[in-house]
């Protein structure tokens, strides 16, 4: 058991729910924003949340608000709009932005939060909603040294590895390289399986020499049940936010003047199965619809 704390949640989607489980689970007090994009809440509000209508409502209900959106123009609309985040937000609150988003964004943010009299950290996620669900997330952290010795405990709630890797905007950088790493990988693993099926490649055979050599690793752990069986259960990431986080990354790159030649071709290939209209097709499914489209 943690110190007890009063917990706004913004975003209880596929990873967002696992995280207010998990709250509740450790005997914080949690209410969250009413939005269409929720996974359902019932068990939620059994275990003593409240649901309410306006994100200004949630931030004045609790010390500590947690955002778990898309993106950075989510983030930005639930802080800045009208009955947003900051209307709310109490003198000495604390925002903690889960989300992938742009750093420069971020920065920007943390900075209006700061004006408004409260505390920003960014803590960006990795792993999937199965660890969601088991309080098992990493978390990489933007936030000053003071503040991070601040919310660990509460981190600690719904994460198993929190890396604490510099000051505000750190995170949502760590986060998109960490995320180029994995989906660029995903890219180039599904691409390879593709053409083994066409050459007539043995998945079993593909699976065991790769993972043998320098295939191995998370990602190949995630592809390999679609590999071999058409499963994508592993990986439940659409290609659409696969296409939005290299998206991010190559703004990123851009303003730092990084070179993003590699980045540029991953992009390609995630953009054209979006424009074949397979935006909501999770990565695994890559494999087949690259096969599917060389022949």
């Amino acid at each position: 058991m943690t110190d007890s704390r009063r917990v706004g949640l913004i975003g209880v989607g596929l990873m967002g729910h696992g995280i207010a489980r998990n709250l509740l689970r450790h005997g914080h007090a949690l209410s969250f924003l009413d939005h269409p994009g929720n996974q359902p809440v019932d068990d939620l509000l059994a275990e003593g949340a409240t649901r309410l209508s306006s994100a200004a409502e949630v931030a004045a209900s609790a010390d500590v608000v947690i955002l778990c959106v898309t993106g950075s123009p989510q983030v930005e609309a639930v802080l800045n709009e009208a009955g947003g985040v900051l209307e709310g937000l109490a003198p000495g609150s604390i925002v903690i932005d889960c989300s992938t988003a742009i750093p420069s964004s971020t920065v920007a943010i943390a900075e209006r939060v700061v004006d408004r009299g409260g505390r920003f950290c960014d803590a960006a996620m990795t792993r999937t909603p199965k660890e969601a669900e088991e309080g098992r997330l990493n978390l990489i952290v933007g936030a000053p040294d003071e503040l991070f010795s601040e919310i660990r405990s509460l981190l600690e709630s719904f994460a198993e590895a929190i890396t604490h890797v510099g000051p505000v905007g750190s995170g949502h950088r760590v986060k998109l390289l960490h995320n180029f790493v994995s989906l660029g990988f995903s890219a180039v693993l599904a691409e390879a399986s593709a053409a083994a099926r066409r050459a007539g490649v043995a998945p079993q055979a593909l699976i065991e020499v790769l993972g043998n050599g320098g295939g191995a690793g998370v990602v190949f752990e995630r592809l390999k049940p679609f590999i071999l069986a058409d499963d994508p259960s592993s990986f439940r990431f659409s290609l659409s936010n696969a296409n939005k986080d290299i998206g991010y990354y190559q703004q990123m790159v851009e303003e730092l003047g990084a070179s993003h030649q590699a980045a540029d071709g991953i992009a390609g290939l995630y953009r054209q199965a979006i424009e074949q209209g397979h935006g909501q097709a999770a990565v695994p499914e890559l494999v087949a619809l690259l096969a599917e489209a060389s022949r």
